[in-house]
């Protein structure tokens, strides 16, 4: 019930007239920002957070993620356009989104990418609103020996996936 609670909470201070304009912004300049090849939303945002600096907390945040957001679709705006992928997660976005574009169904892959960012995106919200919490429980819980446990999974992990020789990967 804390869970629904706090959603009510972050919803009642997201919906406010000043903070949907922030967004607003924020949306429309990580966009043309975004749209830029090689400059994904992690330069948007070192570029553009001084435009933020004199806001309050939440504004800032809730701007901060409107750059994020959009400067992702402007990423898929010039993969699914140009075939240029803005950065790395729109890499598959090209593959299909170009040639629908070339075939005269560019709109349609633009909403297609746009609406699908937005669902998956609410649906990874929920998750890690309900998640987060347990899962903080749990980190809590950890000591040395589980850190290193994880450490030696991790690598584990890593030498299985790598391709190639067994020694250049325990190596890396």
């Amino acid at each position: 019930m804390e869970l629904f609670n706090n959603l009510a909470l972050g919803f009642d201070t997201a919906f406010t007239l000043q903070n949907l304009m922030y967004c607003f912004i924020g949306c429309l300049l990580g966009t043309l920002i975004g749209v830029l090849p090689g400059l994904g939303p992690v330069a948007t945002i070192a570029m553009l957070l001084p435009a933020t600096y004199a806001l309050p907390p939440i504004a800032a945040l809730i701007m901060l993620a409107g750059i994020y957001y959009g400067s992702q679709y402007g990423g898929s705006t010039t993969a699914i356009l140009l075939n240029i992928p803005g950065e790395t997660s729109s890499v598959v976005t090209a593959i299909d989104g170009y040639q629908m574009a070339k075939n005269g169904r560019g709109g349609v892959a633009l909403f297609t990418a746009g609406m699908g960012s937005f669902f998956a995106g609410c649906v990874a919200t929920l998750v890690l609103a309900a998640f987060a919490a347990p899962l903080t429980e749990l980190a809590f819980k950890f000591g040395p020996a589980e850190y290193f446990s994880l450490m030696v999974l991790g690598l584990i992990g890593a030498v299985v996936l790598a391709s190639g020789s067994l020694i250049k990967a325990i190596g890396m």
